[in-house]
């Protein structure tokens, strides 16, 4: 430490050196966990004194509320952000136009592409209203973030309003971004000597480099938080336990079934969930148990799969995103197939199992033929199936040698009838 303190004093040069550059990589969807992700890189950077932190960028997209934490994280910075799209084949869309445009200092590598920010609601079924109202919010959004950073606000409009997108040669040209690099070590050499209003001037050619990684919880929060798996966590956890229910000491389904529920509603905290939705899914699970129970022609299971489906198309709120952030149609549309096929043949066919005739003890003689040893006046004995049973007659007295059949069992004496 007394070198380096000496080396500083001796060299002014040095300090900004010294100086490290924290990175960190963003890929996927534009979550909570995201968000408290780049907060926390923010701080931690802060805390190393680093001359700026670097977002490696690529995302389709993601939720309006986190995007709006970042934009709000990355503009209060105590050091430069700069958000750089790559690798080659990245993408910043929807959500991540609004990122790249809050940067400092926004850089794309060769091969990716900017743009496609239009918000619709998380399943594309807002009434004309609420999206003219979703719509002139993101616009004046953007807007007011472009003007912040002086980048091309006419461009970040239409990337709103029109859906258009820009090549990285592209964004540069019309001044949406500040310049392209080939990698990271190409970008810290353009950002050497660079000065950025209201900040000191980067010396990042021979700075230190911190990378940062989410942690263990965050990995996993940011996988389940994705709502397709939530979704599907949240099926497997109802028939997990509805299995165990319906088939007492499997175990299996049961553990599957409680750690996919408490997985789920892990993740549903992240997200904005619409308890409505859950609660039409939880009535659709009821009316197919009840389709089961009672002879319904169908009626009760159609009511099912039209609430399991409206269910799903309202799990998540809508008009709090972009348009990546929901849960698939064609995962919905599966579901609801798989639902169906699920508790109309499965669970049905169970319960005929447990409803089918015993194959063992008295009861499995009913529907059986015997013949009379001892007259049944109206009780004697019959011979069943090789073995002497005690029996009694409903139709009157029956002649030894007569063929009768049984009907029912009384502890362990048979009624029958005359065949």
């Amino acid at each position: 430490m007394k070198r380096i303190v000496l080396c500083l004093l001796l060299f002014p040069g040095l300090p900004v050196l010294a100086q490290t550059v924290v990175t960190i990589r963003v890929d996927g969807m534009i979550g909570p966990v995201t968000a408290g992700f780049i907060h926390r890189s923010i701080q931690k950077a802060g805390q190393e004194k680093a001359q700026c932190l670097i977002i490696r960028l690529n995302t389709p997209g993601g939720l309006l509320e986190s995007t709006r934490r970042i934009v709000s994280d990355l503009l209060e910075s105590p050091m430069p952000v700069i958000v750089y799209v790559s690798p080659a084949g990245a993408h910043a869309g929807s959500a991540g136009v609004f990122i790249t445009m809050a940067a400092a200092i926004g850089a794309m590598a060769p091969g990716t592409n900017l743009g496609a920010a239009h918000p619709v609601d998380l399943q594309g079924q807002q009434d004309t209203v609420m999206n003219a109202k979703v719509m002139n919010d993101a616009a004046a959004f953007i807007r007011t973030i472009a003007e912040r950073r002086h980048r091309n606000v006419q461009w970040a409009e239409l990337a709103v309003r029109k859906s258009v997108s820009l090549t990285e040669n592209e964004a540069l040209a019309q001044h949406v971004i500040d310049l392209l690099a080939n990698n990271t070590a190409d970008l810290l050499a353009q950002l050497d000597g660079r000065t950025i209003e209201g900040y000191p001037t980067l010396h990042t050619r021979s700075a230190p480099i911190i990378t940062l990684e989410m942690g263990f919880t965050e990995k996993t929060l940011d996988l389940i938080s994705n709502p397709n798996i939530t979704y599907i966590l949240l099926l497997l956890g109802m028939f997990g336990i509805l299995l165990e229910l319906l088939n007492p000491g499997a175990i299996l389904p049961g553990i599957v079934g409680v750690i996919s529920l408490i997985l789920a509603f892990y993740s549903m905290q992240s997200l904005p969930v619409n308890y409505a939705g859950v609660a039409l899914i939880v009535f659709a699970v009821i009316l197919f148990l009840i389709d089961i129970k009672i002879a319904s022609h169908g009626l009760v299971a159609i009511g099912g799969i039209v609430s399991f489906l409206l269910g799903s198309m309202m799990l998540i709120r809508p008009d709090n995103g972009f348009d990546v952030a929901g849960i698939s149609m064609t995962v919905i549309l599966a579901a609801t197939t798989v639902t169906a096929l699920f508790f109309l043949t499965v669970i049905v066919l169970g319960l005929r199992a447990q409803r089918a005739k015993p194959l063992t003890g008295p009861a499995a003689l009913i529907g059986t033929t015997g013949i009379v040893t001892d007259v049944l006046a109206p009780t004697g004995r019959i011979l069943v199936q090789g073995e002497y049973w005690n029996a009694e007659s409903a139709t009157g007295s029956i002649a030894a040698g007569e063929k009768v059949r049984i009907i029912g069992v009384q502890s362990l004496k048979l009624m029958v009838e005359k065949q």
